[in-house]
């Protein structure tokens, strides 16, 4: 038996919450825009989800340029949110998603809890599959990352979006935060289907002859594989202390590192700024999972989900 068939032998099928997929790989929010440009080129129907831009009540221009700058092992950016806003993406983007054949999941961000609660309830009168509250957002004066900073403000916003929407709830938490685990309580105690975690660690960037940050943002959201050990302990903190589903993120660049984020508590894994790098490594993923499972002896992908076990101390 070759790699090929040792792998199509593998089950990819996972759940989060109610929701299955096809396999775990989620295009993150932000890198992948709403998929247009990748549609000629690939076949987004063999990803398990996509995963839109933010999106907020009205357009955003964004930042003011330079709005990234690589660093070692990753890269900042501070976009801030540019999206042509919830009226154009339901009129114009969601048709052509829809038609891609994957789960579509919503990211919505606000500065203040009824925006959250209105993008939720114009939402729930459409066929997209989930509703990520993006409550990390490192890159903007006000909302995001003050919300997801503060556990009662988390639980609040949640819980005021599923009044208004039967919508499954994920919830996107921001890692620049004491204590992660009292974050994702919050979210489950809202309401929430799942958390998504971990969003970029909020960092800077310094142009030496100018003596000035890279960003004219100044600070950023660092990405890439940089993080991926915070993520990992991150994930594995909350799986411990929570009982929803756990969407992970923060680094993944093959296919080892997002059977490691399943180990350690993820249910399905989120792919951002690695698709910058390779665009074609997302769709190599699922695949390429599979093969790596099926060495291991694993019939099914969902069955790494939580199998890490930490060593005793002594």
């Amino acid at each position: 038996m070759n790699d090929h068939e040792r792998s199509s032998s593998v089950d990819g099928t996972v759940r989060v919450g109610d929701l299955t997929f096809d396999n775990p790989v989620i295009a993150a929010s932000g890198t992948f825009g709403f998929g247009g440009e990748l549609a000629p080129y690939y076949d987004l129907s063999v990803l398990g989800g996509i995963c839109t831009k933010g999106l907020t009540l009205r357009p955003r221009a964004g930042n003011p340029p330079p709005r990234v700058a690589e660093t070692a092992s990753g890269m900042l950016n501070a976009v801030g949110l540019q999206n042509p806003g919830i009226e154009s993406f339901l009129e114009k983007e969601l048709p052509r998603m829809l038609s891609y054949g994957s789960r579509i999941i919503a990211n919505i961000a606000g500065q203040e809890l009824c925006e959250y609660a209105e993008l939720a309830r114009l939402l729930d009168q459409t066929e997209v599959d989930a509703v990520e509250l993006n409550l990390s957002c490192p890159n903007v004066s006000a909302g995001c990352l003050a919300i997801g900073s503060e556990p009662h403000l988390i639980e609040e916003v949640t819980a005021a979006c599923r009044e208004v929407t039967d919508k499954p709830l994920w919830v996107k938490l921001t890692p620049n935060v004491t204590h992660i685990a009292l974050c994702a309580q919050a979210a489950e105690r809202g309401g929430a289907d799942a958390v998504v975690l971990i969003n970029t660690l909020l960092g800077l960037a310094v142009d030496l002859a100018t003596e000035r940050p890279i960003l004219r943002n100044n600070t950023g959201g660092l990405s890439g594989p940089a993080i991926k050990p915070v993520a990992l302990r991150m994930v594995k903190e909350v799986y411990d202390h929570t009982d929803i589903p756990i969407v992970g993120l923060g680094g993944i660049a093959r296919a080892e590192d997002a059977l490691e984020f399943m180990l350690c508590g993820a249910s399905a894994v989120q792919v951002g700024t690695a698709s910058l790098v390779d665009p074609g490594m997302i769709f190599r993923l699922p695949g390429e999972m599979a093969e790596i499972a099926s060495q291991y002896g694993y019939s099914r992908l969902a069955e790494f989900t939580g199998r890490l076990q930490f060593w005793e101390r002594t």
